[in-house]
């Protein structure tokens, strides 16, 4: 009768833990030690980066293209006066990764992490290319400090010491919550990419597969076929997580829900039929502003992506 009675009472206080989970589709209310995400917005770039805290620790994914926008992200993160474990970089392209060098000064015993060698690799190769010749007027030269470490340069970044690959499928917070990772995407917006989905919040984050209302990145570095995987793994994240209708964090924009796939789509295929139909290239910016007057990022994203794919265009 005791060990019944123990039994019981178990059962109830395991009842009233769970009913004091949220749904899992607001991801600011307080809840104590369960899973949060606060998302910091960029000025430059609008990219974004997540801050995850259970109460007990953070995981920070992304890290801004800035250095001075790093420094922003690091008083949010240090406001909460927890421990950061790990800090997550999806892909390999500055605007989430410049602002390693100064994450790893103000948290040194957190672990800088990638989910595959191939990010790794990625990360490198980009900070090697933005070095030599990836900058636009729009987009300066690689910051100093990212600089791949070498015996010319020996205060640069290192790459291969600095970067811990986690092999691993899931990230888990001290004190409890897991990040759940995918990266088997075809080459798209990047060579590689890692997206995050959290079963707690029931919300995934996109990095840069996920644009809202902003201009996708379509630059030097992206194909025509990359667009059109880029379009096929849309779709394709579409049916993985229909029925579980997550919230929706895009790398670029604000937090969304699954219609935004669909928004995504669309624009690919307005960009792909207007930049192949022109020979012009400022009507080809005319014609990709007028469908889309309030996206943001129209000088950058815009521009530099139709520069790469209307090569011989007219200016």
């Amino acid at each position: 009768m005791v060990k019944y009675r123990q039994m019981i009472g178990l059962l109830v206080s395991l009842w009233l833990l769970v009913g004091c989970i949220p749904n899992g589709n607001d991801a600011d209310v307080d809840t104590g030690n369960q899973l949060q995400v606060e998302m910091f917005k960029g000025d430059f770039a609008t990219v974004n980066s997540f801050i995850f805290s259970n109460g007990e620790s953070i995981i920070v994914m992304d890290v801004q293209r800035k250095s001075y926008e790093a420094e922003k992200l690091i008083e949010v993160v240090k406001a909460k006066q927890l421990p950061v474990s790990h800090i997550l970089i999806t892909h390999g392209h500055t605007d989430h990764f410049t602002g390693m060098p100064v994450f790893r000064s103000a948290f040194p015993g957190a672990k800088i992490v990638v989910a595959n060698q191939a990010i790794r690799d990625d990360i490198k190769d980009y900070a090697i290319y933005m070095d030599g010749f990836g900058a636009t007027a729009a987009e300066p030269p690689l910051e100093a400090p990212l600089k791949p470490k070498t015996a010319a340069h020996p205060d640069g970044f290192d790459y291969e010491n600095y970067i811990e690959v986690l092999n691993t499928d899931r990230l888990e917070l001290i004190g409890g919550g897991v990040l759940e990772l995918t990266t088997d995407y075809k080459e798209a917006e990047a060579p590689h990419m890692t997206t995050v989905y959290s079963p707690e919040l029931n919300a995934i984050f996109l990095s840069d597969f996920g644009y809202n209302k902003v201009h996708h990145w379509q630059g030097d570095d992206i194909s025509w076929q990359d667009i059109a995987n880029w379009r096929e793994e849309l779709l394709r994240i579409k049916a993985d997580y229909a029925e579980r209708n997550p919230v929706v964090y895009p790398g670029h924009g604000d937090v969304t829900d699954m219609t935004m796939f669909d928004d995504m789509v669309q624009y690919i295929d307005d960009y792909t039929r207007i930049v192949q139909s022109n020979r012009s290239r400022s009507e080809a910016m005319r014609q990709m502003m007028e469908l889309y007057p309030d996206y943001g990022e129209a000088d950058f994203f815009l521009k530099y992506s139709i520069e790469n794919h209307l090569v011989d265009g007219i200016d």
